[in-house]
């Protein structure tokens, strides 16, 4: 499985949100979709690796003291105060 070297944003939530991605780390497996040695006219292509595993290496340029889009919508639903939503810059 293909690995990722990215830099991101840490926003307080927890989460990660890439912004940029460094290189791919090459599994070399042909049954990896994202690998070179993946055949290009593949007729098994439905049976292979189709996702890229844990970002090998994540470099965090900065901390956002607010929730990332995917929490925010999650968070306003359960506190209901648009007021106290951080709103982003």
């Amino acid at each position: 499985m293909c690995n990722l070297e990215t830099e991101g944003m840490q926003y307080s939530c927890g989460h990660y949100v890439i912004t940029k991605k460094v290189r791919k780390i090459d599994c070399r497996s042909p049954y990896c979709t994202w690998s070179d040695r993946h055949p290009r006219n593949c007729a098994n292509c439905d049976t292979h690796e189709k996702y890229l595993g844990p970002d090998a290496k994540e470099t965090i340029l900065g901390n956002v003291n607010e929730f990332c889009d995917q929490c925010r919508p999650y968070w306003y639903a359960k506190n209901g105060d648009p007021a106290a939503v951080p709103r982003r810059r």
